[in-house]
């Protein structure tokens, strides 16, 4: 014991308060910042990730995702075709059609309200994927391309579509 009086650290060790370091408070800080960095990283990565899962959306037409039907599985994808004349019937807010490629149709069933332009006919783009164990493709978006910019950039696909005649077709 100090003769002066009692000793300051002996006081507060016996009474559960430990002196205060400098050093703890750095380490905690540092600790603190560590965290929000690693939080901070982490929902960056999120949104990296979410935007580059939707740029990498695949794109197929309908005769190739009727062939790669067991790869796709309930992935999602995009689905290129002609609205087959004829097929589209309305439901409630569901939209049932068919599109077609190459002489190959797919059964769509689309939820929501389609674009004003869609129409029997016509080249449209949707997002969605197969519906479990069937070959009916559930779609939550309908792209239709309404302007030259479209028949330019894509006319090779469209020409493809145009040129094969398919069996009992009406067109």
């Amino acid at each position: 014991m100090n003769p002066a009086g009692p000793d300051l650290e002996a006081v507060e060790a016996a009474s559960g308060d430990a002196p205060r370091r400098p050093g703890r408070t750095f380490d905690r800080s540092r600790l603190r910042l560590g965290i929000v960095l690693a939080v901070v990283c982490g929902g960056l990565a999120f949104l990296v990730l979410q935007g580059l899962g939707n740029a990498t959306t695949y794109f197929r037409n309908a005769d190739e995702a009727l062939a790669q039907r067991s790869e796709l599985g309930e992935r999602r994808f995009r689905l290129q075709g002609t609205v087959v004349p004829g097929s589209v019937t309305t439901a409630g807010d569901e939209v049932a059609f068919r599109v077609e490629y190459h002489c190959q149709s797919v059964g769509v069933r689309h939820r929501g309200d389609p674009p004003e332009l869609f129409a029997d006919g016509i080249p449209v783009v949707l997002e969605g994927a197969f519906e479990g164990g069937t070959e009916t493709y559930a779609s939550d978006r309908i792209f239709v391309r309404h302007t030259s910019e479209y028949r330019t950039e894509e006319s090779d696909r469209l020409a493809l579509a145009a040129d094969e005649a398919c069996p009992g077709s009406t067109a």
